[in-house]
């Protein structure tokens, strides 16, 4: 069984921003394998099902992106799993529009969910899936940039990355971390 989670911020304000490509990833695959995450438990919203044979929980925490640890944190002691069973889906600033990139552990770099994240399971090996965002041009309208409206150019690239970061969760859940970072990264 794996957990997947997106992060990014619960209210409609946010729905369409940079910030929100972890959920933008998780309605994706949501969508193609019927699974509804409409269920609130674990400081989020959530629902279960299978995709290519495997069990899967996809998880969009709603303690805004801050505190995503604390619903990943709550789901991950309630089913007994292992940080070795999540995978967590996020944007990165230091990745152009349309890009993702694979990793199988790591820091938390400059985001703060998985700032978050990290703290609150005291590892850092789980697996996630990076969605490229870009950078502002100047570096102090960083929040703006991340939170604010995007351009109808960016939009198209930004959906290239939620797509491709579907299909690299599903090639994560169908041959593993190794395979799907050799075929995307």
């Amino acid at each position: 069984m794996y957990i997947i989670v997106g992060l990014g911020n619960p209210e409609e304000d946010y729905a369409k921003t940079r910030h929100n490509m972890g959920f933008n990833v998780i309605n994706k695959i949501a969508k193609q394998y019927e699974i509804e995450v409409t269920k609130k438990k674990f400081q989020g919203l959530y629902g279960m099902g299978n995709i290519e044979g495997e069990k899967v929980i996809l998880l969009k925490p709603q303690t805004f992106m801050n505190l995503s640890g604390k619903s990943v944190q709550e789901i991950l002691n309630f089913y007994k799993l292992e940080p070795t069973q999540l995978i967590v889906i996020y944007d990165d600033i230091d990745l152009e529009p349309g890009l993702i990139r694979l990793r199988k552990s790591g820091g938390a770099g400059t985001h703060n969910g998985m700032k978050s994240v990290i703290h609150e399971l005291n590892v850092q090996n789980f697996k996630r899936v990076r969605v490229g965002i870009g950078m502002p041009e100047k570096k102090e309208d960083l929040i703006e940039y991340v939170i604010g409206a995007i351009s109808d150019e960016d939009k198209e690239k930004l959906e290239k990355g939620i797509e491709l970061a579907k299909e690299a969760v599903i090639e994560i859940l169908k041959n593993g971390i190794d395979i799907a970072m050799n075929k995307f990264n």
